[in-house]
């Protein structure tokens, strides 16, 4: 049995969605940091070492995929699982970011709770 112990981060300026998020992540025992922007998400990742890291597309300070850039170098062994209203599946700069392992999951939003179980279950998180 895992301890609450903060093991992932969400990166996200919509308080809604990050309430939501972690919420889905709770539940299954996964205790996660928040951040609103991706700066103060860096902070963060210097300092602790997170497994997961969920991660906005669109920041009001950063493109999610820079930061995912970012977080590699800082962390090259985190999950990085992407959302985003913005960009799609399909979307080339996805469809890319994928194929080079810089993210190892993309859900679109508005997202169902299954869809984000489903991306942290491919972590090992529970």
């Amino acid at each position: 049995m895992r301890t609450e112990k903060e093991i992932a981060i969400i990166v996200e300026d919509e308080e809604d969605i990050c309430w939501a998020l972690e919420r889905i992540l709770r539940e299954k025992g996964v205790f996660a940091r928040k951040a609103i922007s991706g700066y103060e998400a860096l902070g963060w990742i210097k300092t602790k070492n997170f497994r997961l890291a969920i991660l906005d597309a669109m920041l009001p300070d950063i493109d999610g995929l820079e930061l995912a850039k970012r977080i590699r170098k800082l962390a090259p062994d985190i999950h990085i699982v992407m959302i985003s209203g913005y960009f799609y599946r399909h979307d080339p700069a996805v469809q890319k970011a994928l194929k080079s392992d810089l993210i190892c999951s993309f859900v679109g939003k508005p997202f169902l709770h299954d869809e984000i179980r489903a991306a942290v279950k491919v972590a090992n998180m529970y």
